[in-house]
């Protein structure tokens, strides 16, 4: 099954450059929560890898990447060149956390399952956006105010929603 985790702007701005737009640590804690735990697996395309800091610890990584000669020395790093290859993660029970960015986002909406959205109240100038969705076919299972405070400075909500 795939799960999305993503914050996204009130105008669907997820970034800019290939960097977030906001500071928000209780997102980051958040993100953290979910992805972070016995056996999970990201997948995420070769520029929002790039774009951490380095190989998140105790997570394992599946970058798809058009580029077939791009390799990554890491055991928690897999690189897959063919959406194909996401069909056993597609069709199974286990949860596997899409994390970015725009293209991955868009090229995998018909597949998710589920949404952890971390929605930011405010409109951005930015480069990549989260595909649209029609909110009829999802269901909020959970919706809760964000941190908003001298180190989150943007009022902010996360929600789950699952597919209908």
């Amino acid at each position: 099954m795939l799960s999305f985790v993503v914050a996204v702007s009130e105008n669907n701005v997820i970034g800019k450059d290939n960097s977030l737009l906001w500071h928000l640590p209780s997102d980051l804690k958040r993100f953290k929560e979910i992805t972070l735990s016995e056996s999970k697996t990201m997948i995420m395309g070769r520029k929002t890898f790039e774009a951490l800091p380095y190989v998140l610890p105790g997570r394992k990584h599946i970058i798809l990447t058009r580029n077939k000669n791009y390799k990554v020395e890491d055991e928690a790093v897999i690189i897959i060149n063919d959406i194909a290859f996401l069909k056993p993660m597609i069709e199974s029970k286990e949860e596997f956390f899409v994390i970015g960015g725009g293209e991955i986002y868009k090229l995998l909406m018909p597949y998710a399952k589920k949404l952890y959205l971390t929605i930011v109240h405010e409109n951005f100038c930015g480069d990549t956006f989260f595909p649209e969705y029609k909110n009829f076919q999802w269901t909020i299972i959970k919706k809760q105010e964000g941190v908003y405070d001298e180190n989150n400075q943007y009022k902010n909500t996360f929600l789950i929603l699952e597919r209908k």
